[in-house]
């Protein structure tokens, strides 16, 4: 595995990019979400960084001569991808439902097969960003800023980049570095996005019929 230190140092500006992302968007977001859909939301950003930080540290291990610690590099796509799925699913359902309002053994004989693939995965993460882009965008619309969608767009783009990408050997630090140039391009966006919403009124946005929720 073709690991530097500085790649592995890289990979942690777009884990920053979406940390922050993320906490601008659940202290805008918060009086607008029920207990269940914002717990989805910030469970879903948590996983998401949580994956992002351990996968860069697993570049930093391995290209210091420390250790390879393979675990940290197993569990990337799966953490991340129900992550983003979780993100998802949450804010998705503030748009489409009215919130509540918030008061603060049998052994197999045969041994089943291994999967290693990644393709479930990474379905899952591009459907979860998906979601979030989709309703960032409406969110845009109702503030008029539509020139902002571009970023929101250019931010799921990336994502899909992303996904393609990963079918890729990533051993190879060429891969490596193609990757993280698009996943902070991609985050990048989405944070530029999620600022200028933050500046221009999301946390006073009211959602459905005008109400505040």
């Amino acid at each position: 595995k073709d690991f530097s230190i500085s790649m592995a140092l890289v990979d942690y500006i777009p884990v920053a990019f979406f940390a922050v992302a993320a906490v601008i968007l659940m202290r805008d977001l918060y009086n607008k979400m029920s207990k269940g859909a914002f717990a989805l939301f910030a469970a879903g950003c948590i996983d998401i960084v949580c994956a992002g930080a351990l996968k860069a540290t697993y570049k930093l291990l391995y290209a210091a001569g420390i250790c390879d610690f393979e675990a940290l590099n197993v569990m990337f796509f799966p953490v991340q991808s129900i992550g983003f799925l979780l993100a998802g699913i949450g804010i998705l359902a503030m748009v489409c439902h009215k919130q509540a309002k918030r008061n603060d053994g049998i052994a197999l004989t045969v041994a089943p097969p291994i999967f290693t693939g990644t393709f479930v995965f990474v379905t899952l993460m591009v459907a979860g960003l998906g979601l979030m882009d989709v309703v960032l965008c409406i969110l845009s619309a109702k503030l008029k800023k539509h020139a902002v969608i571009v970023l929101f767009v250019l931010s799921f783009v990336c994502s899909l980049c992303m996904g393609y990408l990963s079918s890729q050997d990533f051993a190879k630090a060429s891969m490596n570095w193609i990757a993280e140039g698009v996943n902070v391009i991609g985050q990048g966006a989405l944070l530029a996005g999620v600022v200028s919403l933050h500046r221009n009124g999301l946390a006073e946005l009211k959602l459905h019929n005008g109400e505040r929720v």
